[in-house]
């Protein structure tokens, strides 16, 4: 699996991870980040939601700074730079993606960010 950026405007798409997990489960996204001490190159958490709602991202137990990205079919809704231990944002989505500080650095509201996942 990866995560590819589609720059609105652009025809030059981008892999921002190729390392990516999915909290897919309760426990999974209510610990998201924490008790982490830092995030790999080339990494992504990505939270997925069956509906577009309201959702935090907050940085309590998570001693590194994160971008968060807030994603509603596709379409990059949000990008915001959180820092550590005390960072906190909120946006609708279906999908939010954590990224490690700086990698989502060229990523803006309406590009389209996607998961590629490998063919069965």
């Amino acid at each position: 699996m990866r995560l590819v950026h589609d720059p609105v405007g652009d025809d030059e798409e981008a892999v921002l991870a190729t390392t990516i997990d999915v909290a897919d489960s309760l426990w999974s996204q209510t610990r998201g980040l924490m008790f982490r001490r830092s995030l790999p190159d080339e990494y992504a958490l990505v939270f997925e939601f069956g509906t577009a709602r309201t959702r935090d991202v907050h940085m309590l137990f998570v001693p590194f700074p994160i971008d968060a990205v807030w994603i509603v079919d596709d379409e990059v809704r949000r990008v915001e730079r959180l820092r550590p231990w005390r960072g906190f944002a909120r946006e609708a989505a279906d999908r939010i993606v954590e990224l490690p500080a700086g990698a989502a650095a060229n990523v803006e509201t309406g590009d389209r960010l996607r998961l590629e996942r490998p063919e069965s």
